[in-house]
């Protein structure tokens, strides 16, 4: 891995992190904090939410730190299976319907 260095605020050049940044800001600014612990507290509950909760459609609806841990595979495959199961189920209940 390589470090490029980009202009600062430009999203063609940082475009992941400049979207993460937005995210937060449109999450985190939604409320008032009166005191810095506050915000603080509210930054991290947000990291930890978009790290460990919230599904990225660019990693195939996975979380960054099922990713990152190598869970990845792992729950593709099973959501592979529980697919083919529910097609097979409605298969049958359509040819039932049918007959």
């Amino acid at each position: 891995m390589s470090h490029i260095r980009g202009a600062p605020c430009h999203p063609q050049t940082q475009g992941k992190i400049e979207r993460w940044h937005q995210t937060m800001k449109n999450r985190v600014l939604l409320e008032n904090y009166y005191l810095p612990e506050d915000l603080e507290h509210q930054i991290a509950a947000f990291v930890e939410y978009y790290n460990n909760q919230r599904y990225h459609e660019s990693l195939s609806n996975l979380t960054p730190a099922d990713v990152y841990f190598g869970r990845d595979k792992t729950i593709l495959r099973e959501r592979q299976k529980i697919k083919n199961l529910t097609i097979q189920q409605r298969r049958l209940q359509h040819q039932k319907q049918a007959a």
